[in-house]
């Protein structure tokens, strides 16, 4: 008798997520004879087979007024999933917290397994979420290994599997290899002098933070390499992950700097690789410089309110991941009033420094590096092959 189709809901509201879902889609395929993909995703996940059940661009919201607005077209959609996914067979929600959490519980009270993938940033702030996580999931698949401990005294599953980008990034490859590759791939001179200003990925963030990083940088490369002394150019890369982004920031530069500016189109990660040093907003840029293996300083900024109540909402004494994996200062952290283009540029130049000086803070980045790389789209689907194995 053929074995049964197992099939498997899945949501995911963001491209990260369309990216970490089409992966765990293909290991599970490896897992399986028969499966079948019903839910939500981008272009990645419908080419390995996801039957849309809605689109991607429908769950994007942004801010706090987005959500409001959309909010019965988001009623619909939730909806339409739990009608589709309560006869399935497991359930997993990519990231996307809020819609799916939400999901997630009302399938879980109909008996229907569930999984997360992407744990809540609760080691950073608001920690009473962990009892209202486990209420809506099963298990929550974590990228950082410090996260699974923290659900412990709740008796909420967790299970640590391993950050994907740790997966792509080769430690093996050494950074001054990777950089000459990826100046080639953007037309940068291999002997120039390049910073990578990494101010964020929503409007928002740019207008904080794209002023202040290039005056920062300007700064910097005029202490680093004065009068072109050490190098013969001097270049600022900067990626924009939308065409709204690179039109603001093609705005600023025009305004502000006489260095040649690089303005790249995509992701980070080219850009990153091809620069002497990095200037980034807290988030996953800083993670993946430092498996990209280049010094870098973090900083944010946000309004003054909006920085009153994140100060009494996050409980984590770092901002930057890589500080946070370590458990103590490895990078630089320039916040709020501390974040003045002076500040900034010295932190660059210092760092530049000390990272090529330093060997036991670039081994200490390899050895995150390693912790990291585990496989993280294999050992996901074991997660969730683990809820339905009576199953196949």
């Amino acid at each position: 008798m053929a074995k049964p189709t197992l099939t498997i809901g899945i949501v995911a509201g963001e491209e990260s997520g369309d990216i970490l879902g089409s992966r765990l889609m293909r290991a599970l395929a490896r897992r399986a004879t028969s499966l079948r993909f019903i839910g939500v995703g981008g272009d990645q996940m419908v080419e390995q087979g996801l039957e849309s059940l809605a689109t991607i661009e429908e769950l994007s919201v942004n801010g706090f007024v987005d959500p409001l607005k959309r909010l019965p077209t988001l009623v619909r959609i939730i909806r339409r999933l739990y009608r589709c996914f309560r006869e399935a067979d497991v359930v997993v929600g990519i990231d996307f917290n809020v819609f799916n959490l939400l999901l997630e519980r009302l399938l879980k009270r109909r008996g229907v397994p569930t999984a997360h993938y992407v744990s809540p940033a609760v080691y950073a702030w608001r920690r009473g979420r962990i009892r209202k996580i486990g209420r809506s999931t099963d298990v929550v698949m974590a990228l950082f290994p410090f996260e699974p401990p923290l659900y412990r005294d709740s008796g909420v599953r967790a299970e640590f599997v391993g950050h994907p980008l740790a997966d792509d990034i080769d430690p093996n490859v050494e950074p001054g290899e990777r950089s000459a590759r990826a100046r080639a791939d953007l037309g940068l001179p291999a002997d120039a002098l390049v910073v990578g200003l990494l101010p964020g990925s929503r409007l928002s963030e740019v207008r904080f933070l794209g002023d202040l990083f290039i005056d920062a940088a300007e700064q910097a490369v005029a202490r680093i390499n004065p009068g072109g002394r050490h190098y013969p150019s001097a270049v600022l890369v900067i990626p924009c992950v939308s065409e709204k982004i690179q039109a603001l920031l093609t705005e600023i530069v025009a305004k502000k700097t006489q260095i040649e500016v690089r303005l790249v189109e995509g992701n980070s990660e080219r850009a990153i690789a091809a620069s002497d040093v990095v200037l980034t907003k807290a988030g996953t840029s800083t993670l993946e410089a430092l498996l990209l293996g280049r010094p870098m300083v973090v900083s944010y900024r946000l309004g003054g309110f909006s920085y009153w109540i994140a100060k009494r909402l996050i409980r984590s004494e770092f901002v930057a991941l890589p500080n946070i994996l370590a458990g103590y200062s490895i990078v630089p952290e320039l916040l709020q009033n501390d974040a003045t283009p002076r500040r900034l540029a010295n932190a660059l130049v210092e760092e530049i420094k000390r990272f090529e000086n330093d060997e036991g803070l670039r081994h200490t980045f390899k050895e995150i590096h390693g912790k990291l790389r585990c496989g993280a789209s294999e050992r996901a689907a074991d997660v969730v092959m683990s809820l339905v194995s009576d199953q196949i």
